[in-house]
């Protein structure tokens, strides 16, 4: 298991003046990340339309402007390689990029774990739950799962529901497969039966 860098800023994170965002072309569609100039990732997912990705960001997060640039643009490069590595094979590519999201305290450790399910390892909402800290807590581990603006980088498409069916995913579900499907392909895990 690899140490992800924190997904959650503290509370105090200024709003962004302005932020970059590239789309790239991938097998499940167009990928756009939005970046602050430092390169970390405020939003990402497979949508053309950078405004979509925006909306999702946390309000004192949120940057105030978006410009679209190259996919070598030095703020973006090292997301968009990630990117360009994971979808040739390299699953854990995606691991060491920096990611920067804002909520409550239970949610902003909820998305740090999402960052150590394995690749070829999905977990269960119940699972995901436990490994979070409050076994009980399943609707609230799903909650972080639906407002997690960072997809990819911080893999909620790794959680099915309890019964090993894909459950829900902002992208789509037809998306949700071919990302477990390939994961399970790069790792040697198991196929998706569901």
């Amino acid at each position: 298991m690899t140490t992800a860098p924190r997904t959650a800023a503290p509370a105090t994170d200024a709003r962004a003046a302005a932020a970059v965002t590239t789309t790239l072309a991938t097998p499940d569609g167009p990928f756009t990340v939005v970046v602050d100039p430092e390169g970390t990732v405020l939003a990402s997912g497979w949508t053309s339309d950078p405004a979509d990705l925006v909306a999702l960001v946390h309000p004192g997060l949120r940057p105030a402007e978006v410009t679209s640039v190259a996919d070598d643009d030095p703020a973006v490069a090292t997301a968009a390689a990630a990117v360009r590595a994971y979808y040739a094979g390299d699953v854990h590519a995606i691991d060491a990029v920096p990611v920067r999201q804002a909520s409550g305290p239970y949610r902003a450790h909820a998305w740090d774990v999402l960052r150590t399910v394995e690749p070829g390892d999905p977990v269960t909402y119940t699972r995901y739950a436990e490994l979070s800290g409050r076994p009980a807590a399943v609707r609230a581990a799903a909650g972080a799962c639906a407002t997690n603006a960072a997809a990819l980088f911080v893999p909620c498409h790794r959680v099915l529901r309890t019964d090993g069916s894909l459950g829900g995913f902002r992208y789509g579900l037809e998306v949700k497969r071919s990302l477990l499907e390939r994961e399970a392909r790069a790792t040697g895990a198991p196929a998706l039966l569901a």
